[in-house]
């Protein structure tokens, strides 16, 4: 506590060897920070110049790699300035905001990827309809949704740990996130039923929903022709593959950090890390390898490169 001021300091305690190896840390995460930068910036970009793009398959796509762009901003620059430091500290107020971003970015990240869903499923099960169905209002609604909903959730949680009296002020790990709620010296029931009902609405649900679209898309696609097939293979795997490595990560958060599972600290610092790191990162490689359009445009722009 410093008296001074009334702030209250929390140490990251989450750091393995960040004294041997902070310059390699530092270069590491420095490196994956501007790619990531620049890989979800490039393929944002591509979504925004060219017409053909402007579907709402794209623009979910361009809405998640946003998501993943202040979702890394909001980790990189604190976790960069820890490695060079003496200390590795955060301020309580600093780390609660931290704590919101993280989640509010995450839980939208599920309703962006529930409606990518919808619109996939539309678009392939029910095609005639989809114009009337999937319209601008309607993506513009979609996409409000998947960012007031989570940062209404989180708020709440936020919101009741501000004034909370902590017991402890070495946070396991190095990040602001679940492990928030170990610091504090009495555990709220009316948070923690609060947190359960929050991962229903904006994970479990949305992920259920997912999974029921997607199987309808299998069902039908099986029973049409190839072309049907093909259509949903390239639209849909791509979405698959995100969903299934980001839900993993997820699983991680929820079940490793909040309840507090003796794992061991440099294991629990890899899995951190591929949460911030890996991420962000493999959205914009899937979706610009695997959609057509998005791997042709990139083809395209690299060729004017490489001639100029």
């Amino acid at each position: 506590m410093d008296d001074e001021f009334n702030v209250t300091y929390i140490t990251f305690g989450g750091h393995v060897e960040v004294y041997k190896y902070r310059y390699l840390y530092f270069l590491i995460v420095f490196t994956v920070y501007i790619l990531i930068i620049c890989f979800n910036c490039t393929i944002v970009s591509l979504i925004w110049i060219h017409r053909n793009l402007h579907e709402p398959m794209y623009i979910f796509i361009a809405a998640l790699l946003i998501n993943s762009v202040v979702f890394s901003t909001n980790i990189y620059p604190k976790l960069l300035i820890d490695f060079l430091s003496e200390k590795q500290i955060i301020s309580y107020s600093a780390c609660l905001l931290q704590f919101y971003l993280f989640y509010t970015l995450g839980c939208s990240e599920f309703l962006l990827l529930s409606a990518m869903a919808y619109d996939r499923y539309v678009s392939i099960c029910k095609p005639l309809q989809y114009p009337t169905i999937m319209r601008k209002n309607t993506v513009c609604i979609f996409l409000a949704l998947s960012w007031i909903i989570p940062v209404c959730e989180i708020a709440v949680p936020v919101i009741m740990s501000a004034d909370v009296k902590l017991c402890n002020l070495i946070l396991d790990g190095i990040i602001c996130n679940n492990s928030l709620y170990n610091l504090h010296c009495v555990s709220s029931r009316a948070r923690t039923i609060f947190g359960v009902v929050g991962v229903i609405i904006t994970a479990l649900l949305p992920l259920l929903f997912i999974l029921f679209t997607y199987t309808r898309i299998l069902v039908i696609s099986y029973q049409s022709c190839r072309n049907v097939r093909k259509k949903a293979a390239q639209t849909c795997l791509p979405h698959l593959m995100v969903l299934f490595s980001y839900s993993c990560l997820c699983a991680y958060d929820i079940i490793i950090v909040r309840l507090g599972s003796d794992f061991p600290k440099t294991a629990r610092l890899i899995m951190t890390l591929q949460l911030i790191l890996y991420h962000p990162l493999f959205n914009p490689i899937i979706y610009g390898l695997k959609m057509k359009e998005i791997s042709k445009h990139l083809k395209s722009l690299f060729c004017q490169t490489k001639v100029i």
